[in-house]
């Protein structure tokens, strides 16, 4: 078994999954390490994420855990499994870690929720768009910061195409589309081609109207991603400093609750349609 110097937020979520497995069965990590063969120090790393741990041996750890959901076991040795590099591999070490893991995260995502209320979709933003979101970043950015961030984004992008076509639902607060970054040209361009996103079959945008008096928490940007099977959702913040994963059940039971009041308030996708087009028309 290699080591890993840096895991990835998904290669930790595995650890943690088995330490939470573990514990739920009042196990300590010298019986895990006999089931093994190995010393404690090497199962610290496997739920660490820092040691990579078989499929194999997720699954005898599962067993003798007495874990008895086959679904959740499986979707844990298929995240075991995982060896090829994903595309966003490329970017490694020229830009920061944590969005890489953003893509890991929606790659692998079954579903993908998001609530917006700043800005647009980044899965569903133009080039103009990306970049006049990037330039008003602080401390400023170089350009060529930017423009790697611009790539970045707009290959992202490729999980909405064939053959992955991952199912996406985008609430929008009215207040972002209104907002025109960089100019009435770009955004009027980029919300004419929200519109013509929102008409695929796996894409849903919904508009959170401001008659809407408020909304429920801080008003960060948030995605939702459904995992294999419930246990392994995972939701991710944007922060001014990075961005940050929870898996917590009572956090993921929180911003579910989140997503249900913004599916509750939002406008239809066709009256979103139309809202988005008449602002795209009087920029």
């Amino acid at each position: 078994m290699s080591m890993r110097s840096a895991p990835t937020e998904r290669q930790q979520r595995l650890g943690a999954e088995m330490r939470k497995l573990r514990i739920a069965a009042g196990m300590s990590t010298q019986y895990a390490a006999s089931l093994l063969g190995l010393d404690r120090a090497k199962i610290n790393n496997m739920e660490a994420g820092t040691r990579v741990i078989s499929a194999a041996r997720v699954r005898t750890l599962a067993n003798n855990y007495d874990c008895s959901d086959d679904a959740y076991i499986e979707a844990l040795a298929a995240m075991a499994e995982e060896s090829e590099p994903g595309w966003w591999e490329q970017y490694r070490g020229t830009l920061p870690a944590e969005l890489l893991d953003i893509a890991e995260f929606e790659w692998h995502a079954k579903r993908l929720r998001t609530g917006q209320i700043v800005h647009l979709p980044g899965m569903l933003h133009t080039e103009d768009y990306a970049r006049a979101v990037f330039s008003v970043g602080l401390p400023p950015m170089s350009r060529l910061e930017i423009e790697l961030r611009v790539k970045f984004r707009l290959e992202r992008q490729q999980v909405l195409d064939p053959p992955v076509s991952l199912d996406y639902i985008a609430y929008v607060h009215e207040a972002a589309i209104r907002i025109p970054f960089g100019g009435s040209k770009v955004a009027q361009t980029q919300l004419r081609y929200l519109c013509i996103m929102s008409e695929r079959p796996n894409i849903t945008v919904r508009v959170i109207p401001t008659s809407c008096a408020g909304f429920p928490g801080s008003g960060h940007a948030l995605g939702y991603a459904e995992g294999a099977v419930p246990q392994l959702d995972t939701v991710q913040l944007d922060s001014t400093r990075r961005p940050e994963f929870t898996y917590a059940e009572s956090q993921l039971a929180k911003y579910r609750s989140y997503l249900s009041w913004m599916d509750e308030h939002s406008l239809s996708p066709e009256e979103s349609r139309d809202l988005i087009h008449a602002i795209a028309s009087n920029l």
